[in-house]
């Protein structure tokens, strides 16, 4: 399917400090618009890019998106690794998310698998293949307070609105694991993938979407037998503390997290984003593959009561999306309300961007797709 039109994304012109000079504009993973905002960030990097949205030359639609600026994450939130200066890890943000007043995010959570060149001889290739690491600050799953102020939005490390005091806050972890993790270890359809890299189908959260208290989680991988996994949590502030979640036990059997399992065709999760009470879930090849790439509609999530079984039926196709050949891969999607009100759009940014999407020095295109409405019951 063709764009309905493009946003222009023009960030600072530097290179990503975590990146060993890949640019912001390289590698974007995730989209949220609030407000006249829009806030993205690259999949190496260990901060939020915030962007202002304007209507360019053309009334009635967003076409550009600027006044680029950068927040650090360790400005907010104590790192699982926090280290100094280029010896920081990625924090692989692969999930935002705004509600009550919060700006949430996730890391990806998974392993990594090194990849040997190319041209690498066969002994040092083997090698390479068989080494396994973890950028520890992937374990990072927070909130930070999202203010309003001198007509657009930024992030405060705590902050009194109408005398309730909103803090930065993230959940119990370190550079090894999380309160998350540890909780999935014994899974008997999760645990044993945390030990698996996330491009070998192992555990890779790459969605976050935010229902009144609770968090649903997309899962990348693992794919089980053609069946995608969203875990659902519901962090809360742990008693006495101002800066540390905990997972909630929730549901009839009191666990700290639910199970929903999808039927996209043999399809990870690569994002999610919520239309009224509906899920948008983007799908994508767990594996490193170009494609398929769709979108498709989990109607009333939203409501949903306990741990769901969806079948392809239940979970309706309502977008094709383009990608490229080793290029644009669609990674990040956020609903896109038009100024002055009206129907809303889907926005969608990519990682490894062609050169054909990066107009001048630190720019790129975004795509902005036409959205069905709702379901009825959703409404």
């Amino acid at each position: 399917m063709k764009p309905l039109h493009t946003i222009k994304l023009s960030f600072l012109p530097r290179h990503d400090e975590m990146g060993g000079g890949k640019e912001l504009r390289d590698g974007l993973s995730v989209a949220l618009q609030v407000g006249n905002t829009l806030w993205v960030a690259n999949d190496e990097s260990t901060s939020l890019e915030r962007l202002v949205l304007g209507e360019g030359r053309t009334s009635g639609k967003w076409r550009e998106a600027g006044q680029h600026r950068q927040f650090a994450l360790a400005d907010y939130l104590r790192l699982p690794e926090p280290g100094k200066g280029a010896d920081v890890g990625e924090v692989d943000i692969e999930g935002l998310a705004h509600a009550q007043g919060y700006m949430w995010l996730v890391g990806s959570h998974s392993l990594k698998r090194k990849k040997p060149a190319q041209d690498e001889a066969a002994g040092s290739g083997h090698k390479l293949l068989a080494e396994i690491s973890v950028d520890g600050n992937r374990y990072l799953l927070a909130r930070i307070p999202l203010v309003e102020e001198e007509g657009s939005w930024t992030l405060r490390k705590k902050t009194t609105q109408r005398g309730r005091q909103r803090t930065a806050a993230q959940l119990k972890g370190n550079a090894k694991g999380n309160a998350l993790t540890q909780a999935l270890k014994r899974d008997k359809h999760l645990g044993a993938f945390l030990a698996v890299p996330g491009k070998d189908n192992g555990f890779d959260i790459e969605g976050l979407a935010v229902v009144g208290k609770r968090l649903f989680l997309g899962l990348r991988g693992p794919v089980l037998n053609g069946w995608a996994v969203i875990v659902e949590i519901e962090p809360e502030l742990r008693s006495g503390s101002t800066a540390e979640l905990q997972l909630k036990p929730i549901g009839r059997k009191k666990r700290l997290y639910r199970k929903h399992f999808l039927q996209l065709g043999g399809l990870g999760i690569r994002d999610l984003c919520m239309q009224g009470k509906d899920m948008l879930i983007l799908a994508g090849p767990t594996m490193v593959l170009d494609g398929p790439v769709s979108v498709f509609r989990w109607p009333d999530a939203g409501s949903a009561k306990g741990e769901q079984l969806l079948g392809a039926e239940e979970l309706p196709k309502i977008l094709d999306l383009p990608y490229g050949q080793g290029v644009d891969h669609p990674e990040g999607m956020s609903l896109l309300s038009p100024p002055g009100g009206g129907a809303n759009g889907l926005v969608v940014v990519y990682d490894a961007a062609s050169t054909s999407r990066q107009p001048g020095q630190s720019a790129m295109w975004a795509d902005v797709f036409t959205l069905p409405k709702p379901s009825s019951r959703a409404r």
